[in-house]
Formats: C-alpha cells, structure tokens, sequence
C-alpha cells in the first residue's frame, strides 16, 4: 500500500497519480476519510483507556467503604473501553479496504495513458523478414513435434499443451542459461512454492484487480501464484532484513494464469496460456536504490534476449497498463514474424515501497529505526520465449536454427530438423 504519511501531507500528489492510471481520484478522499476515522477511533480508544488506568490506581488508594461504588464504575469503564477497541479494529479494517484501492504512486517519468500510450526507449535488432513465405510458431512446432496442443485439450482444456522432445528440451534450454546468466549476476536461486495464503497474494496486490486471473482452492483457501514474484516478496514477510548489500533472488517455478478476460485472443499455440514455466528475478534494496537496480534488472533481461539473437524492443508501459503495485514497469517485446507486430517476452517491474508495506518486510536505517524496503521483479527467461525462437530463426526448409548461445544446453544442436 501506499504511505499513509504521504496519503495525509500530499493528498494532491496520490490524486494526480491515481488520474494517471485512470482511476477514479475519488478513492483518495475516500481513504483520507477513513483514515481520519481511524485516528480519530484510536484517540478515543486512547483517552478511554487513561481514564481507566487513572480509576484504577483510584480504587487502589480508596477507602473500604468506597471501593465497591468505584469498582462499578470500573465495570463500566471497561465495557467502555472494550468497544472502543472494537471501534478501532473496524475503523483500521475499513481504511485498509480503502487504501487498498489505491495504485502504487506513478514514477515522475512514466507516459500518461493508456495500453497504446506506450513510449519506446530503444530497439534491438530488426524487424525480421524472410524471402520465403514464414511459418508460425503452430506450424513450425508442430512439425518439429515440440509441443502437442490437441493432446494438450484433450487432457486439461483449452490453453494446456504438452512440450515434446525438443519443446521440452528447449524450454529447459532457456530456463537454464537464464539461471546461469542470474548466478552469474549475484542472485541467489529458490524453487518457490507455487499455493500461497490470502495475505501473501494480497500483500503483492494480485488480488485485487488482478483476482480474476488467480486460481483460487476454497478448501485450503490457498491460490496458485501466476509468478514466483509472489512467493519471493512473501520469503521476508514480517522480517527486518540486513540491507547492507541487496538481496537478490531468482525464483523457479510453474505459474498458473486463468486468462480470465482474454477470451478469444493468442487462443493459437503457447503465447497466451494457463501453465508454463519462468525464472522470475527478485530484488530488496534500500528504497533510494531502487531506480538504479531497475536499470540493472532491464540490462539483465536485455543480454539474455541478445544471447538468443532475438529481434526486440524495450518500452516505457503507460501509467494505465501498470499493475498496481509498481511504480514502473519497462515490457521487452519480441518482433514475431508471423504476426508482424511485436509481442512481450518479458517485464520488469519497480514497486518502490508498496509491497513490502503489506507485507512488513523492513530493514533498519542507519538512524536505528526500520522502514520499508523497495522490492523490484522481473522475468529471466519463461516458455513463451520458444514462439519468438522459433519464428525468428526459422529457415526456409522448416528447420530452425539454434542461438550459438544456447547451443551448449542442447548439446551442441545448432539445427532443429522437422520430424521425419
């Protein structure tokens, strides 16, 4: 959530940003007066319970024949201050579910607008053609027997697939030089659990606009994460954390999207799916730093895109395609041959310090106190990358060419020929 400080001394400030992502300013007024009636609750709360400090050590010093009146009024005292706690426990609830409502504040820098509001910050390579008659990744899939999407239907619905002798292997490929390029860079790797408790979704802000696209279980009340972001800012929950050097972890996990919304788009192949597989990079930084290791987090992704020779470019996302939590968000997009548009690949996000609010991760300044730390996301490779490797280094014969990167994790393959 927000900083409630910020909430009370520039209320302007979260307005404009909410007007920035499209929704409504009305939420910030709502908020400012729950919180008024919360502290205006706990103020009551406090001032009752002084005066039934104070009557207590009154009784203490009564005479005998006092004391009997006084504990009465005791009695009352009590009952006074037991629903003026209970006044306050409402009062805290109900400006959480209005502060909840509210976005995370929309760096200075971010395009106003919508989803096409974007602003390109660079290209990489170019837009690639070919003087054949280009496949796409359906049709070259499955004549490489890569994956095997009716099966896929028939087993778990639409949007389910299997990956198949060189799918699977090449999706095993890209996982595992992401996570060799990650160690490389310092993180440090988790298998993250893939069912989390409602506080650890919510406290990532994956429940709220985004509650839609979360498997639910009701019989546990646990969801399935659709990233290992989720898991990975729910690692240091209701922890003070040394901040001396960031902490950077690389989450590998199966993700589950419901693509609840989506109906009737990227319903052909594997882009827009229910499972797939992705490492997921994560950062704890001091809030100052965080700007910094967005940067980082971007260049990270962009070598890996590199190293699998991939057509691409890096976009500023629009305050309204941001997700709630973050404060900015640049999208890397694959050109796709087959659809001549680009296509996101992968994402980082800066959420400042929203999340960790939610989810009390702190770390202590060098004035002794603790604040919240900033936490930031990003992909490092995850199976949607197969489509824009297959289309782009496609050849004319239906055999596609490996990225001599990602030839080691293959073996030593540098073509993938069409089945026999």
């Amino acid at each position: 959530m927000i900083d409630p400080q910020l909430l009370r001394d520039q209320p302007d400030l979260v307005k404009a940003s909410q007007e920035r992502r499209g929704d409504p300013v009305s939420y910030v007024d709502e908020a400012l007066a729950a919180e008024a009636a919360r502290r205006a609750a706990i103020t009551e709360y406090e001032g009752l319970r002084a005066e039934q400090n104070a009557h207590a050590k009154l009784v203490g010093r009564a005479a005998k024949e006092e004391r009997p009146a006084l504990i009465e009024q005791g009695k009352a005292l009590a009952g006074g201050v037991k629903d003026a706690q209970a006044r306050v426990t409402d009062a805290e609830a109900a400006f959480d579910a209005s502060v909840s409502r509210l976005g995370n504040l929309v760096h200075p820098d971010v395009p106003a607008g919508g989803e096409e509001n974007f602003v390109t910050l660079s290209t990489h390579g170019e837009q690639r053609a070919f003087d054949f008659e280009a496949r796409d990744h359906v049709e070259l899939g499955e004549s490489l027997r890569a994956f095997d999407l009716q099966r896929g239907a028939k087993v778990s619905g639409t949007r389910f697939y299997y990956l198949t002798g060189i799918g699977m292997r090449l999706e095993l490929a890209l996982m595992t030089m992401g996570l060799d390029q990650v160690l490389a860079d310092g993180f440090t790797p988790l298998v993250t659990p893939t069912l989390v408790r409602p506080e650890i979704m919510q406290g990532t802000g994956f429940l709220g606009e985004h509650a839609a696209e979360v498997y639910h279980l009701p019989a546990d009340d646990l969801y399935l994460t659709g990233t290992s972001e989720v898991a990975l800012a729910g690692f240091h929950a209701d922890e003070i954390v040394d901040l001396e050097q960031p902490l950077r972890y690389a989450g590998w996990s199966t993700c589950y999207r419901r693509e609840a919304g989506s109906a009737g788009r990227d319903t052909r192949g594997i882009l827009r799916v229910h499972q797939f597989n992705k490492l997921e990079m994560f950062s704890y930084v001091k809030p100052e730093e965080a700007e910094a290791e967005h940067d980082r987090l971007r260049a990270l992704q962009e070598r890996m895109l590199q190293a699998c020779e991939l057509d691409y470019r890096v976009i500023d996302v629009a305050a309204g395609d941001l997700g709630s939590s973050a404060a900015r968000k640049f999208d890397i997009e694959a050109w796709i041959p087959s659809q001549q548009q680009y296509r996101e690949l992968t994402s980082t996000s800066n959420c400042t310090t929203f999340q960790s609010r939610r989810l009390g991760t702190r770390y202590r300044t060098e004035s002794g106190r603790t604040a919240p730390v900033a936490t930031l996301n990003g992909t490092a490779a995850t199976t949607r990358w197969i489509v824009a490797l297959l289309e782009t280094h496609q050849q004319a014969d239906g055999s596609v060419r490996v990225p001599a990167a990602l030839q080691p994790y293959l073996g030593g393959l540098e073509l993938i020929e069409p089945a026999a």
